[in-house]
């Protein structure tokens, strides 16, 4: 929506640590995804990374805010407004988190998901969050199949039967019952996130200092961390056998995001090809995710940090 309201069709710098889709809107939308590298330790992009990919043709940026731990977004946003570009967050996985006080997703034009892995969940569906009027209004036009009023608005005029579509728009409005049950969680936001975050500290206690193998996520100053997924580093050489390891021990383990996404099927026959990002290729092969919900029970948490732990030291000797 953010593309489509403000006419991008030109390059669109986005990181390629994410999800297929935040690329997808690009090219869906009639641009051309430039990928840009990331700070291995946050996981997140930095302005002095997204400047290095900007061209005379870059017209937006999307940033990605990875795993619950919002980008350093004071750099990022003074850099967008020398350089006239439209801001975009994917705050898919930031919901709640902040940077230096201030909201991910409140920064430039907001995009979050609510599918069940996320903070908050309407099974699908998301929300688009902007401080500018018409740009909001272009958004509520575009996904209610180019008609800018509601049905209740509708209703305050004269004819209110007449249904003018100013533009070809789409059917990208969350039906009311989904709406609603995501209204009702976000009045639980704080205390779920709370609840990640203890996970965490478990976790982060558990697990630091365990192994050269193994190294837990880093939180930058400023920022609040709400763990939509909880990532590890393990060394690439023993990484798949890894997760194979704690899957057969009844550990839901897994990968974020391996392929990145300049390396999926669909993306190098658009031309991009290895070694273009070595920093998130490495990282492609070194993440784990391990479980992280706010319903997790204590013998769950500690059942997780027993199996890490008994599966990473054989690799100590």
């Amino acid at each position: 929506m953010a593309l489509l309201a403000n006419d991008i069709r030109g390059e669109v710098i986005v990181p390629s640590m994410t999800w297929v889709a935040t690329a997808n809107v690009v090219l869906r939308t009639g641009g051309t995804p430039v990928f840009c590298e990331v700070d291995p330790a946050s996981r997140n992009v930095t302005a002095d990374l997204i400047a290095d990919q900007i061209s005379d043709k870059t017209e937006a940026v999307i940033i990605v805010h990875f795993a619950g731990m919002p980008c350093q977004m004071d750099e990022i946003v003074d850099l967008c407004q020398q350089k006239g570009l439209l801001l975009v967050e994917d705050s898919a996985e930031t919901l709640g988190a902040t940077w230096n006080g201030k909201q991910a997703g409140s920064f430039g034009v907001g995009c979050f998901s609510f599918f069940p892995t996320k903070n908050i969940t309407t099974g699908e569906g998301g929300m688009f969050t902007c401080d500018d009027e018409i740009l909001a209004q272009k958004a509520r036009t575009l996904i209610g199949h180019g008609v800018s009023k509601t049905t209740f608005e509708r209703e305050k005029v004269e004819r209110p039967w007449i249904r003018a579509a100013k533009v070809a728009g789409h059917n990208y409005r969350m039906p009311n019952p989904l709406a609603a049950l995501g209204y009702s969680q976000m009045v639980k936001l704080d205390a779920m996130n709370s609840r990640r975050q203890a996970i965490a500290d478990v976790y982060n206690a558990a697990l630091h200092g365990l192994s050269p193998h193994l190294k837990i996520p880093e939180v930058v100053s400023g920022a609040t961390h709400v763990y939509q997924m909880y990532t590890l580093r393990v060394n690439s050489e023993i990484r798949d056998e890894f997760v194979r390891s704690l899957r057969a021990s009844g550990i839901g383990a897994s990968v974020h995001f391996d392929p990145p996404v300049h390396l999926q099927p669909c993306y190098l026959d658009l031309g991009m090809h290895e070694g273009m990002l070595p920093t998130t290729e490495l990282l492609a092969r070194e993440l784990v995710t391990l479980p992280m919900y706010p319903g997790m029970s204590a013998e769950e948490r500690d059942a997780v940090v027993s199996a890490v732990k008994g599966q990473i030291i054989k690799y100590n000797s």
